[in-house]
């Protein structure tokens, strides 16, 4: 009777995988068998299906291929690679990064190779891994953004694009993309003409109304949106009266911009009804969670990747691990589950 017993229990935790579609007169059924405590850790953004909700930060991770020989980058959910420009760009003099308490400052200058070459030399190489690859695109004005993405529609292997609008935008006086509505109501709406792929926003912090910024952006075409980029920020040496950084100011990211942050994707997940994924100061699978809990489908992982190269991977790890201290099945289960007590 007990040996029944098991074989039921088996048999209410298997699933049935037909084989040989197609030919439904010749079908066989394979069992697998689905681990009892097994948590899954899968997220969909829009029509793009992730593995687990983590997700390399453009600008931090290289294009991928860079760090395949120290992370199994078919384990993380997703990859951003480092931004694109029209034409290849050579960035900021050195030094190019500063650490400061409670993060880092960057002064990167967007330097990249360009889209032509990295259509023609990483591209083919992230063919071969299964994580979605997402090409983080900017420019300087409308036609430079619309000639990125014109140039990476011609391309396999991309599954989503990231619009940076924390650019100048030089047509209007050197004003961010981001700052106005307009603007980005006129770049969103324009890139969607253009693209097929999947269209993210990553949004500035430094607006007034953000939840303002993120409707525009949903209703002139987003399917997605990321909140948000760095802080601007400075760091000094006291002694030689001069900045640390070969620019006077940078970026600031990490733990320190965490809680302004997370309070921002809050406020973007009530304003609209598209995914948004978090990004800021993610070092901790808690910190995936508390992203989550106030409606965040995803997080982008940035300055936790200079540290520890194998952040990305390590966080997936440690995620399933919670979860499964917490009992928690579905990590999809949790989004947006703020206990929202209005004082």
């Amino acid at each position: 009777m007990a040996r029944a017993d098991s074989a039921a229990n088996l048999r209410s935790r298997c699933r049935d995988v037909r084989v040989g579609a197609g030919q439904p007169r010749r079908h066989a059924t394979i069992r697998e068998v689905a681990p009892p405590n097994a948590v899954d850790l899968s997220v969909s953004i829009g029509a793009l299906r992730l593995a687990n909700p983590v997700i390399a930060a453009s600008g931090t991770f290289g294009y991928g291929v860079e760090f395949a020989h120290l992370v199994d980058l078919n384990k993380l959910g997703g990859i951003v690679v480092k931004g694109l420009s029209l034409e290849p760009m050579e960035g900021a003099p050195a030094p190019r990064l500063c650490e400061v308490r409670g993060g880092m400052l960057n002064a990167i200058g967007l330097q990249n190779i360009g889209v032509r070459a990295f259509v023609a030399e990483k591209l083919p190489l992230l063919r071969s891994y299964r994580t979605p690859i997402i090409a983080n695109v900017f420019g300087h004005s409308l036609d430079e953004y619309l000639g990125v993405l014109r140039a990476l529609e011609e391309a396999e292997g991309v599954s989503a694009y990231e619009l940076n609008v924390s650019c100048p935008n030089v047509s209007s006086g050197g004003m961010e993309f981001g700052a106005d509505s307009a603007l980005v109501s006129q770049l969103v709406e324009a890139a969607r003409h253009v693209a097929r792929r999947p269209l993210w926003v990553k949004l500035s912090p430094l607006v007034t109304d953000i939840a303002a910024i993120a409707r525009a952006a949903e209703q002139a075409g987003a399917d997605a949106l990321t909140v948000a980029n760095t802080y601007p920020a400075m760091a000094v040496d006291s002694q030689t009266g001069r900045s640390r950084l070969g620019r006077p100011t940078g970026g600031l990211s990490g733990p320190a911009i965490k809680p302004i942050t997370l309070r921002q994707v809050y406020q973007v997940c009530r304003a609209v009804s598209i995914p948004v994924i978090g990004l800021g100061g993610i070092e901790l699978a808690e910190d995936v969670l508390e992203y989550m809990v106030v409606g965040a489908t995803a997080v982008q992982v940035g300055t936790a990747s200079f540290a520890d190269p194998k952040a990305c991977e390590r966080l997936v790890e440690e995620l399933d691990k919670l979860c499964k201290s917490r009992k928690i099945l579905s990590i999809s289960k949790i989004r947006a589950s703020l206990d929202d007590v209005s004082n």
